[in-house]
């Protein structure tokens, strides 16, 4: 059941994909608020409370429906799952900005690859050089889709029903609301949401990072992947850049100007300088490695069958 949801869920948002998030992100950015406001006392296992009220009841209603409509019919049950993978995963998370930076720079239109660029990091980015551009975009179309599409997959199979995906989806939301802020304004209530992140994350950015190593070029990938994913500000997702960017044998990293200061980073990476046919390489990659997972998944219902 889970190959099959996954297929459909998959077709579902090429077909039509959810434009518009915020209204499922509007009741937990409530929930969040009220849990900060009744449980933040400025310790760490008050965070870890507040985390716990915030992710078990949900994550447990949904296992719960999921097991009613199993009982009640299979394809209840399947439905469901392609409803919460649909609200969960996804190619459209960000391949719009991907595609239009891509269009623009295809086009020579550098001011307006920066403008999406920058509207999809966050901040500013007009001093960057082509090259810079198409690096930034390739290492946050990686990123993006172990977080949407391969960490979302993993925790979907791996526990019942929607249970793993949308645990995943409440640990990243947690951590981006409080687990930034672990050393900052809500100091150290956010450091248990931080550390679940880290947990969630440590399996699946492996996974992926693997993936892309068998569908790409699987020496440079271990090699970069072993030798430079550590240097990276978040080492785990150093692993997937560092894995993605060696499987392409392209170069990321490196230091970039923001808001004029120079933003220092490490070299990953092996290969040719970043030029815009490498975002062609990196959306061939993503998408080679998503079949590669179904194959895989394929492969193991069979056995399981057998």
């Amino acid at each position: 059941m889970s190959l099959i949801s996954l297929i459909i869920a998959l077709l579902l948002e090429q077909w039509r994909p959810l434009a518009d998030r915020r209204y499922l992100l509007s009741p937990l950015g409530r929930l969040a608020t009220w849990l900060e406001r009744h449980f933040n006392a400025g310790e760490s296992q008050h965070g870890l409370i507040a985390w716990i009220l915030g992710v078990a009841p949900i994550v447990l209603g949904t296992w719960l429906v999921y097991a009613l409509l199993w009982r009640m019919n299979v394809l209840l049950a399947l439905a469901f799952n392609v409803l919460a993978l649909y609200l969960t995963m996804g190619f459209r998370q960000f391949s719009h900005h991907f595609t239009a930076i891509h269009f623009a720079l295809k086009q020579g239109d550098l001011d307006s690859a920066r403008a999406r660029l920058a509207l999809w990091r966050g901040h500013s980015c007009a001093n960057l050089n082509e090259e810079e551009v198409v690096r930034l975009t390739i290492e946050e179309a990686l990123a993006a889709s172990h977080r949407n599409v391969f960490a979302v997959v993993f925790w979907f199979v791996l526990l019942p029903g929607p249970s793993g995906a949308i645990l995943y989806r409440l640990t990243v939301f947690f951590q981006r609301r409080w687990g930034n802020s672990a050393d900052g304004e809500l100091g150290r209530f956010g450091r248990f949401a931080q550390k679940a992140f880290t947990v969630m994350e440590w399996l699946p950015a492996r996974f992926t990072a693997s993936a892309f190593a068998v569908v790409g070029d699987f020496e440079d990938a271990i090699y970069c992947w072993r030798g430079q994913a550590a240097k990276w500000r978040d080492p785990v997702m150093g692993i997937v850049i560092a894995a993605g960017a060696g499987a392409m044998g392209v170069k990321l990293g490196m230091p970039y100007v923001q808001d004029g200061e120079v933003v220092e980073r490490p070299d990953m990476g092996a290969g040719d300088d970043a030029d815009t046919s490498f975002l062609d390489s990196a959306i061939g990659l993503v998408w080679r490695a998503l079949v590669l997972w179904l194959v895989l998944l394929l492969v193991l219902g069979v056995a399981a069958i057998l």
